[in-house]
């Protein structure tokens, strides 16, 4: 089979970059038409910045990052620099990129992308706020039917929130967008907080990136070194929850992550519950199914791949 055609949609982010390399480095699987970003963990700048040393680390100066949206849809910008640190990439020191950003806006490369490529041929995978998706959902909504599947990092079920007490960040940061995209119609995958944080990186695990002895396997080392703490303080687990590896692991080895097929709505009115993913994990209303949410995840054999694949690079 041919490698699935891929955009990724991103604000990088240690757990983003991590994501982009499992991705860059699966090139049998997965072929990245492009990466787009978005404001989110940081200020769009710095996500775009980050994209491009993400990939000129892997090797690959040859992928397109393009600009999107500075701001959610209709909120102010919420960021996690608090997480994340002030740069996004906080952990590693990583040269700055020599690679220049696309002329073109994030959510027009998106639009002309799937207008060009046959239905059912492209698919999206958000790894932050679904602000630039959405918006091209609303500028353009002949694309929508032409998207393959939207495989993304957001919202919870049982963990509920990690940035208000009732809504995960990516989802609450453009609640507004990701209604837009929920209701959709396109077929959706959701990794929401209940399986990445079965995706622990332990001391062990985390060991044996460092020991791919290269300078990315360094890099992801020092830059889980660096995203643990906050996890850790706040949670008491035992190593970092890497989110939004588990969306390009899904589209590699789907076989690792299990789930159901439910209806999740988007909460956009509250604010003392916006942006919370009402997920019907029960099926106790008869709203239709709209998302496979996933609920668990081989965590040995995640972290097999994902070790595997970036001693590539």
């Amino acid at each position: 089979m041919s490698a699935r055609k891929i955009i990724i949609d991103t604000d990088p982010g240690q757990d983003d970059a991590v994501a982009i390399l499992l991705a860059l480095a699966s090139p049998e699987d997965l072929d990245v038409l492009g990466i787009t970003a978005v404001a989110g963990n940081v200020p769009l700048a710095l996500t775009s910045k980050n994209a491009r040393i993400v990939c000129e680390l892997a090797g690959k100066t040859d992928t397109k990052v393009f600009e999107g949206c500075d701001r959610p849809m209709g909120r102010e910008l919420v960021t996690a620099e608090h997480v994340h640190g002030k740069t996004g990439l906080n952990g590693p020191v990583l040269p700055d990129p020599v690679m220049d950003v696309q002329a073109q806006h994030a959510v027009d490369y998106i639009i002309d992308t799937l207008r060009n490529h046959e239905a059912g041929t492209v698919t999206l995978c958000p790894l932050g706020p679904l602000t630039n998706i959405g918006t091209a959902f609303e500028k353009a909504p002949d694309i929508v039917e032409k998207v393959q599947e939207i495989v993304l990092m957001g919202g919870a079920y049982f963990e509920v929130g990690n940035i208000t007490p009732a809504a995960e960040f990516n989802i609450y940061v453009d609640p507004q967008a990701a209604d837009i995209v929920f209701k959709s119609g396109v077929p959706i995958v959701v990794m929401p907080l209940d399986v990445t944080h079965k995706a622990l990186v332990t001391p062990s695990r985390n060991d044996a990136f460092r020991n791919i002895g290269t300078n990315v396997g360094t890099a992801v080392a020092e830059m889980t070194d660096f995203f643990e703490r906050f996890d850790k303080e706040k949670y008491g687990s035992n190593g970092a929850p890497l989110h939004d590896p588990c969306v390009t692991a899904y589209l590699i080895q789907p076989e690792l992550f299990s789930g159901r097929h439910i209806n999740v709505e988007i909460e956009t009115t509250s604010e003392l519950t916006m942006g919370m993913t009402v997920a019907d994990w029960w099926r106790v209303t008869d709203r239709k199914p709209n998302a496979l949410f996933i609920g668990d995840v081989d965590s040995d054999g995640l972290f097999s791949l994902l070790t595997e694949r970036l001693s590539r690079l």
